[in-house]
C-alpha cells in the first residue's frame, strides 16, 4: 500500500511541474482580443454571421446526394445476380432505375439543375 501511495504522490508531483513549467514557457499571451476571441465554424466573430449563401448550390448538392444514395442501393444487386432469378432481377433493376430517371427527368423538368438563372 505503501509504494502504491509513494508512486502516486511522485507521478502527481511530476505531473504538476510539468503543468506548472509548461503554463510558464509558452508563448501564449492571454491581451490579445482577437486569440481570446471565441471562433466557430471558421468565421470571424467580428463579421456579419450571416453570409450570402448560393441556394442553388444547396439544392445541387441536395440532389447529388440523394442520388449518390441510390447509386449506392444499386451496388447489392450486382452481388445477388447469382443467386436470384434473372427475370426477377432484372425487372427490379429496371424498374429502379426508371425511378432514378423520372426523378431525373423531374427535376431537370423544374429548372433546378439550371446553374445561371
Amino acid at each position: 500500500m505503501f509504494v502504491m501511495m509513494t508512486m502516486a504522490s511522485i507521478i502527481f508531483t511530476i505531473s504538476m511541474v510539468m503543468m506548472f513549467l509548461s503554463s510558464i514557457l509558452s508563448k501564449k499571451t492571454f491581451l490579445d482580443r482577437e486569440k481570446s476571441s471565441s471562433f466557430e465554424c471558421g468565421f470571424d466573430p467580428k463579421s456579419s454571421p450571416r453570409l450570402p449563401f448560393s441556394v442553388q448550390f444547396f439544392l445541387i448538392a441536395v440532389i447529388f446526394l440523394i442520388f449518390d444514395v441510390e447509386i449506392t442501393l444499386l451496388i447489392p444487386l450486382i452481388s445477388i445476380l447469382k443467386i436470384s432469378k434473372i427475370f426477377w432481377m432484372w425487372w427490379i433493376s429496371f424498374f429502379f432505375i426508371s425511378i432514378l430517371l423520372i426523378g431525373l427527368y423531374h427535376e431537370w423538368n423544374q429548372g433546378a439543375l439550371e446553374w445561371s438563372s
